[in-house]
């Protein structure tokens, strides 16, 4: 079924949920308030906006199903991607957050109104009030960014490193780590641990946003070391090992292997951002100057 489909058809919201609706929208409609963000495919009645003009104004949606990102644009409202995967809403907010901060739509201080679905296809039933955070703020995640990296291909790459953690390879639980950003750099303090597969073929045969490139990625996701990403999408190597400076310290959660290692040495040593998918527990992590900035966890992993 279409999603334009799915929305039609839909059942109207129930009491407690208008009222989960209206609450947001009176929240986000005060001066106080920068930004409404809501998490969910189906579209807010219009009803629910009347007598609040700052709220529809401010409103941005973040969307699941391609199809349905068509409609909620042609609605005017912004719209931003989510991974079609079972995540929690957590996960949804942070991927949102995230999205939104490289697209210059949120920055430091802005207080940000969500309202959260439980599904993609079911209306919203939680609110959340957010304040994005300085970059030296624990857990903070404001400071995602990697100079000349697109919104597009950051997105591009949580997608694919959810989708490994989910799927993994042929049944089996698969690691992975993707480092994208001053890509000079990181290929200067690294080194080849087998033949590059990327090797030989042409920049358009080896960008990210192909998506026959993102799934060779997947299959290439059972080789040891990390991928190298040009900050254009290029895959510039697979298989690279990662040098750092170990003798100083890393913020590094307990618990954690040689893979995070890497990923928070490099992106302490470099301007680039690393993205680690746990082999164990199927989890995202990024790493940006050295330290977890976001980490997404989800629900279930296939077998």
């Amino acid at each position: 079924m279409r999603a334009k489909e799915t929305a039609n058809m839909a059942k109207a919201p129930t009491a407690t949920q208008t009222d989960v609706i209206r609450s947001a929208v009176a929240l986000a409609n005060r001066p106080s308030v920068d930004h409404f963000l809501y998490v969910g495919d189906l579209p807010l009645p219009d009803e629910a906006f009347r007598g609040n003009p700052r709220a529809r104004k401010r409103l941005v949606q973040a969307v699941v199903a391609a199809s349905q990102r068509d409609v909620i644009e042609a609605a005017g409202i912004q719209v931003l991607p989510l991974p079609e995967y079972d995540l929690g809403r957590p996960e949804k907010l942070k991927i949102a957050l995230v999205s939104g901060i490289t697209r210059g739509i949120y920055k430091e201080g802005d207080v940000v109104v969500s309202l959260l679905s439980r599904k993609p296809t079911t209306y919203p039933d939680s609110i959340l009030v957010v304040t994005v955070g300085q970059d030296d703020e624990e857990g903070s995640f404001g400071f995602l960014q990697a100079k000349g990296v697109s919104p597009g291909l950051m997105d591009a790459l949580i997608e694919l490193a959810i989708s490994i953690g989910v799927e993994g390879w042929e049944g089996r639980p698969v690691g992975a780590l993707f480092v994208v950003g001053d890509s000079n750099t990181v290929m200067e303090k690294s080194r080849q641990l087998t033949l590059n597969p990327f090797q030989g073929y042409s920049e358009d045969e080896k960008n990210i946003m192909n998506p026959d490139v993102r799934h060779a990625l997947h299959a290439f996701a059972v080789l040891d070391g990390a991928f190298v990403v040009r900050e254009d999408g290029c895959v510039m190597a697979a298989g690279r090992y990662l040098n750092f400076d170990q003798d100083q310290d890393l913020d590094v959660p307990l618990g954690l292997g040689a893979r995070h290692m890497a990923a928070a040495g490099i992106s302490r040593d470099s301007e680039a951002i690393a993205i680690v998918v746990s082999q164990t527990s199927g989890s995202v992590r990024v790493f940006r100057r050295g330290k977890a900035a976001l980490e997404l966890a989800p629900r279930m992993r296939r077998s």
